[in-house]
């Protein structure tokens, strides 16, 4: 079983957003992954993008420089 830690995640209204941030990430080598709505959070289309909490001001930044569509971005216990 994989173990619980802190996790920054920024979801999406459509499935559409997300993908396309993913492949934003992928291109501008963010790390990190899609993964289902952690059940402590709601999202449209349910789907987030995930990193490692220390990679935050990495996804940060891509938000501020990129202006992707997004709906929140936050820091979850995952």
């Amino acid at each position: 079983m994989r173990e619980k830690s802190w996790k920054y995640i920024v979801t999406f209204q459509t499935t559409t957003a997300a993908m396309a941030f993913e492949s934003l990430c992928l291109q501008k080598k963010i790390p990190g992954r899609l993964i289902p709505v952690p059940k402590e959070l709601s999202s449209g289309c349910g789907l987030a993008w995930c990193v490692p909490f220390e990679e935050a001001d990495i996804v940060d930044e891509l938000i501020k420089n990129e202006k992707p569509q997004y709906d929140k971005a936050g820091k979850v216990w995952h």
